[in-house]
């Protein structure tokens, strides 16, 4: 291993053993595939190395969907043997989210990494307040809407999901729970969806990445092999542990987690993206 490689694994190591961990169990116990954490734990572990500030967000959201592949499959089959997962959803989600993987992961590819930690956010941010501030989620009543209603909405699940880095929890829980689901229904659907989200996107971003200079060593496109090896194995061990703490723990206490997680994150990225514009 030459020094610029060794120098990238000392880096990025010990943030990204602490994301495998913390993701892990986030992915099981609020079905957000990891991503919320490995997004800026990567970002600040690669911004601190002499990569092309432009770059790092990418980098972070295409390491992220590849985590996110394996962590989901860990988290939606403990989630599955507690009867959590909504079958007919996933069939008629399915091919919706896939249409907005794709779009999202190629304009996440394409747009200024600036504009991606804009995104990332202000969505963490309304979700937020909506996690926190809306009361409800103990009943399993899901609302009815005509085929194509539910279509649109798994493609703009797909796309900010891919745009984003994220397995698709930190969108399609509150947006399911929001629509009569059961919070534990709806973090465990949103496991499952993030494999669907996760594996086009991940290959989106490896492509689209393809031949960009200035990306660190052992990367595939905008996915770096040596902080998803890192992590990948973190992540699905964790990730079993978050699923046994979301079937124990009060579903309004479980609300308020995913809410104040997030509120802690957006509020980090909103710093660092001022900070950087500023500079």
């Amino acid at each position: 291993m030459d020094g610029v490689a060794a120098d990238l694994l000392w880096t990025i190591a010990g943030p990204a053993v602490a994301a495998g961990i913390a993701g892990g169990v986030l992915a099981g116990l609020l079905g957000v595939g990891g991503g919320i954490v490995i997004v800026p734990a990567l970002y600040f572990a690669l911004s601190i190395t002499a990569m092309d500030p432009a770059l790092v967000m990418q980098v972070a959201v295409g390491t992220s969907l590849a985590t996110i592949v394996f962590t989901s499959l860990s988290s939606a089959l403990g989630h599955w043997r507690k009867g959590a997962i909504d079958v007919g959803l996933l069939r008629l989600w399915g091919p919706s989210i896939l249409i907005g993987v794709v779009a999202g992961g190629i304009l996440g590819g394409l747009v200024s990494g600036f504009a991606l930690i804009a995104v990332f956010a202000t969505v963490a941010l309304l979700v937020a307040g909506d996690m926190i501030l809306r009361g409800g989620g103990g009943t399993d009543a899901p609302r009815s809407f005509s085929r194509p209603v539910w279509a649109g909405l798994g493609v703009l699940a797909g796309a900010i999901s891919a745009m984003m880095g994220i397995g698709g929890g930190t969108v399609c829980v509150p947006l399911l729970n929001f629509l009569g689901y059961d919070i534990r229904r709806a973090v465990g659907t949103s496991a499952a969806i993030g494999f669907i989200i996760g594996l086009p996107g991940a290959v989106t971003y490896m492509v689209t990445g393809l031949g960009t200079a200035g990306l660190p060593p052992f990367s595939v496109g905008y996915v770096n092999l040596v902080a998803a090896a890192i992590i990948i194995p973190l992540t699905v061990t964790f990730a079993r542990v978050g699923v046994a703490l979301a079937h124990r723990i009060p579903r309004r206490a479980l609300r308020l987690s995913f809410g104040v997680f997030l509120l802690i994150t957006s509020g980090r990225m909103f710093v660092d993206l001022f900070a950087s514009v500023s500079a």
